[in-house]
């Protein structure tokens, strides 16, 4: 049994039934469950403590999702859009510029988060995948959106044997960084990290 599964509350909890909620009250519920997730962790977050931030009632969030594990997945799958959408200066080498700028404003919410989660992932593929979906997928997909950009406009040759690489290379420094220096990745490092590592590498400037 994987821990989507295990409920932390009592079963009878439960109701057959969803109720009506707005959109905007929803995501509030998302907002503060993930919050809680970073700033206590993923063990320590009930339903109750979530109820009491957002001051609703344990059973409309039962209601709504079952188990936390099921509130959270919700919450992550809530995300699934990328903080690079938008960006297109024209330039590769700008565009990777406001990449680092765009991924050093979330660097230290996202870090907590996957380190808040970083046990419990392992216990629960469908918590994994959210994960994945929330906070990888998208940045991956819209990063390599970009690089095509900048391959169709020939400012890098195709097959630049670079190009498989960059996106590891951008997202492992943003979560090597707060281990090697005990300092999240802001967006002033990450543009340096670009100009001195990411964009030599493509014979860019």
């Amino acid at each position: 049994m994987t821990s989507s599964q295990a409920a932390d509350g009592p079963e009878t909890a439960v109701a057959p039934r969803r109720s009506k909620i707005t959109p905007e009250r929803e995501q509030e519920f998302f907002d503060a469950v993930l919050e809680q997730v970073r700033e206590c962790g993923y063990e320590a977050v009930t339903m109750e403590g979530v109820a009491a931030s957002t001051r609703c009632s344990k059973s409309t969030l039962y209601r709504q999702w079952k188990t936390k594990p099921q509130f959270v997945v919700a919450a992550l799958r809530s995300r699934r859009r990328s903080k690079f959408d938008g960006i297109d200066t024209g330039s590769l080498a700008e565009d990777l510029r406001e990449v680092a700028r765009a991924a050093g404003r979330w660097s230290m919410h996202d870090t907590k988060l996957l380190q808040a989660l970083g046990h419990a992932v392992t216990q629960d593929a469908e918590l994994a995948q959210a994960l994945r979906e929330a906070l990888v997928d998208p940045e991956i997909a819209a990063l390599r959106h970009i690089l095509q950009r900048g391959v169709d406009r020939g400012e890098i040759a195709t097959g630049h044997p670079a190009l498989e690489y960059i996106p590891a290379q951008l997202f492992g420094v943003i979560r090597a960084r707060p281990v090697v220096d005990g300092e999240y990745a802001d967006p002033d490092y990450l543009v340096r990290f670009v100009e001195a590592a990411v964009l030599p590498t493509l014979g860019l400037s």
